[in-house]
């Protein structure tokens, strides 16, 4: 059997998401680090972020749940208000966004704080285009912008910096049944840590060379991550996306150190 079919088949028992060395508050500080996860949309609302009148949406309950098992506290909201208070509680700010779902002032005082050096980390929606030149600012310190999906396809991920705290393990690449975002207007300075293959994949957006679709960068002083993955339910409760956004995540609060030199040129060359 393929090491990468393994990972899929048997899950949580080879990745071994409880023996992590992702223990995001280190010893010597005693304070969980902090993290706000805002999943308002002002568009189309993902089903992973829908409360649907739940306290927590799918991937709010995720989140949280992995906090109380890696030492992290997540505070999650939909209320754009947030912004226009105190950021400095939090030692990283997390986006599931759709749209314009805050103001133009939100955002800039967003923007200010990661390049100031506050960590963020976006998943899957963060990057939609929907809103136009509004969201642009936004998107610029992201890395890159979603421009369609096709219909939801088996298809494959390519690890091309298996370094990368979160990936070490899982071979070359690995298979997800997944909504796939196209994405452009990628910032040349990321390290590119995962590549959408689109060999096989069905529709014509896909026709295209290999991407970037899950990266990490440097907006001024602020560590930023964002990956295209989570779209589906079982993709948050599937143990190769935890393992990511948890590598992610140590990596953006810098509990570990990795060499992010960008490696986008020569990708998007080869």
């Amino acid at each position: 059997m393929q090491r990468r079919e393994m990972l899929l088949k048997t899950g949580a028992a080879v990745l071994g998401l409880s023996a992590l060395p992702l223990r995001l508050a280190a010893a010597a500080d005693k304070r969980k680090p902090r993290i706000l996860y805002f999943t308002k949309s002002s568009g189309w609302v993902h089903p992973v972020a829908d409360r649907q009148g739940k306290p927590l949406a799918h991937s709010e309950t995720v989140l949280t749940e992995l906090g109380g098992k890696h030492g992290f506290d997540v505070e999650c909201s939909q209320d754009a208000s947030i912004f226009d208070g105190d950021l400095g509680k939090y030692d990283l700010l997390a986006f599931y966004i759709n749209g314009m779902p805050f103001s133009t002032e939100q955002m800039r005082k967003v923007l200010d704080a990661v390049s100031a050096g506050k960590p963020c980390v976006g998943f899957h929606a963060a990057s939609d285009s929907g809103a136009g030149p509004a969201i642009k600012p936004f998107l610029t310190m992201l890395g890159g912008s979603f421009v369609v999906h096709g219909a939801q396809q088996k298809a494959r991920m390519r690890v091309v910096s298996p370094k990368f705290p979160g990936v070490q393990d899982l071979g070359d690449g690995f298979e997800l049944e997944e909504e796939w975002y196209v994405l452009d207007d990628f910032a040349k300075d990321m390290y590119v840590i995962l590549m959408q293959e689109t060999k096989g994949m069905q529709g014509d957006m896909y026709q295209r060379p290999p991407y970037p679709a899950t990266w990490a960068r440097m907006h001024g002083k602020g560590r930023v991550f964002y990956t295209s993955l989570g779209h589906r339910e079982d993709v948050w409760t599937n143990p190769v996306f935890q393992k990511i956004i948890l590598g992610g995540l140590s990596w953006a609060l810098d509990r570990v150190k990795a060499d992010i030199s960008s490696n986008f040129a020569q990708l998007m060359h080869d």
